[in-house]
């Protein structure tokens, strides 16, 4: 007989469906072989999918690109603490998971949840002339977090125009590449970049804004932000620097409730 494993699909980060960032959310009541995670996430063909479980009073959370297992993801830890509050009846305002990334907290206010991740630690860099040919823009700064590259470039409109070179990206070092600017309406927009995790152009990347949160918050001279993922589903997030933490904020909303048969 096969297994039965619950499936969500939700849309993160947006107020409305079909926008934002779609994640896949499977509760389990024992975690499954990886390679059985893998080939799920593979399946789905999603940036993300969630896989958790109750560990006593929090829950143990783990994501999976269709093809690599990462660190730490925003908009799938958002779809899963959504998934809790609105459909697995989970009571209280505020959810707790333990992850690679350690302990990461999700509260609800009304219709919005906030994550509470580790703040990023960037470093300024130089980039080689090389690569930024190969990229195709002139960024004014160029920074390297623990995971990610940040470029900033000088408006919102080089951000919204930029054709990514897929072979150049896909050659850099990292798990991304965030591109980012001021933005006309919000404090800051950005794109977010990640074929060798498989995902080209993510729509809405919570993990990107540890990185981007900390250094507007630092340009603009203000700890709570407005920020627009300018990819073609759009998403608005709000963010908090609140010492080596950042809050992002956002809404979600459900798509589809289904079943996979292992």
């Amino acid at each position: 007989m096969a297994m039965k494993i619950l499936l969500f699909q939700v849309d993160a980060f947006t107020d409305h469906l079909f926008g934002g960032n779609p994640a896949a959310v499977c509760p389990l009541e024992a975690w499954l072989p990886d390679e059985s995670m893998q080939l799920i996430a593979m399946e789905n063909n999603l940036a993300e999918t969630a896989f958790f479980i109750r560990e006593g009073d929090h829950f143990h959370i783990r994501w999976f690109t269709p093809v690599v297992e990462v660190d730490l993801c925003g908009h799938a830890t958002l779809a899963t603490a959504f998934v809790l509050f609105e459909k697995l009846n989970y009571k209280g305002e505020k959810v707790t998971f333990s992850s690679r990334s350690g302990m990461l907290n999700v509260s609800r206010k009304a219709d919005l949840l906030t994550l509470d991740f580790p703040k990023d630690s960037i470093q300024p860099i130089r980039a080689p002339l090389e690569l930024l040919t190969k990229l195709g823009f002139q960024p004014i700064e160029t920074y390297k977090g623990k995971t990610d590259w940040m470029f900033v470039l000088g408006s919102q409109k080089e951000v919204e125009d930029y054709q990514p070179d897929w072979t150049a990206l896909g050659k850099i070092d990292s798990r991304g590449i965030i591109i980012t600017a001021k933005g006309d309406e919000a404090d800051f927009v950005s794109r977010f970049f990640a074929p060798q995790a498989g995902i080209p152009e993510d729509p809405v990347t919570g993990s990107a804004h540890t990185t981007l949160a900390p250094y507007w918050a630092e340009k603009l001279k203000k700890t709570e932000l407005t920020a627009v993922q300018l990819s073609q589903r759009k998403g608005h997030l709000w963010c908090k620097v609140a010492g080596d933490r950042v809050e992002i904020s956002g809404n979600a909303r459900i798509y589809m409730t289904g079943e996979i048969a292992l």
